[in-house]
């Protein structure tokens, strides 16, 4: 026999042993035992898994596990007629329904996902953050850095002294200033963490939103934004029109929407014109004419019944 030949035959899944395929009615006794009632279905077929070991499956009428099988695997000792149980297990079949693949919780969180009380923890090595000055890398007393960092810390000094006269403030000492400018963090945000904040809040409120498509003018513009400070603040700034739609959102200064301050400044209300007559005051007019206005004369009018009026 040829070596291609055995190598051939030895590849090739061996044929079911015949007692071991016959063992369908003890296949199933152990299925059932190990499932629910009711739900182990036909027997669909059995694949030898090697010398005197086969395994039968069997349909799962399980709610919830369509598609799967039962599979249950029988083996036979040499030379012996009696038939034994190997294991019992429950398996998805080619078109069988499964769970997602599992994802870390890390990247499973959304934005608005965290609720009161909740903790985020961050990695160590988050590439967000780097480490910020804590003061701890300073150089040791003696070494040849301090000596040029102790003499520009005492011109820092002399020209603090000369321009500053705060009481209770150490200046020049790095670290009361890292703590003014509010640097002195055991972490502050990379550039990469940056970059991301950056692209976020743009996709959000930036140039190419349909709100800034059809916005009158941008927010560089508009007396609603507060400007930001750091680097961001050439690109960034925070909405503070309260019928804005980025009320309290960090906006791109390209963005822009129909509550600009300048986009549509309502006119002054017309100012109604004085009345031509005056129809609110009262004028007195005497019954009589003036003794002195020269069109009656001085002496009083006679009897009226001289002229025949009663």
């Amino acid at each position: 026999m040829s070596a291609a030949t055995t190598r051939s035959r030895t590849a090739r899944t061996p044929a079911p042993d015949r007692l071991c395929a016959e063992a369908v009615d003890l296949a199933r006794a152990a299925a059932e035992e190990a499932a629910a009632p009711g739900v182990v279905g036909e027997h669909v077929g059995l694949v030898s898994e090697g010398d005197r070991v086969v395994t039968h499956y069997f349909e799962s009428e399980m709610p919830g596990y369509r598609g799967w099988r039962w599979a249950v695997t029988v083996a036979r000792a040499s030379r012996a007629k009696r038939v034994t149980l190997d294991e019992t297990v429950l398996l998805p079949g080619t078109d069988a329904l499964l769970a997602p693949e599992w994802v870390p919780w890390s990247e499973r969180l959304r934005p608005g996902d965290m609720g009161p009380g909740d903790l985020l923890p961050t990695e160590a090595e988050d590439p967000r953050l780097e480490p910020g000055w804590t003061g701890e890398d300073e150089p040791p007393p003696n070494s040849a850095v301090s000596d040029v960092s102790q003499e520009l810390a005492a011109l820092v000094d002399v020209e603090d002294a000369e321009l500053t006269t705060r009481p209770g403030t150490s200046r020049g000492s790095i670290a009361s200033v890292a703590e003014e400018l509010g640097t002195r963090r055991a972490r502050v945000l990379s550039r990469y963490g940056l970059r991301l904040a950056a692209e976020r809040w743009d996709e959000a409120f930036g140039a190419q939103t349909p709100m800034a498509q059809a916005a009158p003018a941008s927010c560089v513009t508009c007396a609603f934004l507060v400007p930001m400070a750091g680097s961001l603040k050439q690109a960034f700034g925070v909405c503070a029109n309260e019928f804005a739609p980025a009320d309290g959102r960090v906006v791109s200064l390209s963005y822009g929407c129909g509550g600009h301050s300048e986009a549509a400044v309502m006119p002054k209300p017309p100012q109604r014109a004085p009345h031509a007559m005056d129809t609110m005051r009262v004028d007195t007019y005497s019954l009589r004419p003036a003794d002195d206005s020269g069109s009656v004369p001085s002496h009083p009018d006679g009897r009226t019944e001289d002229l025949g009026h009663s």
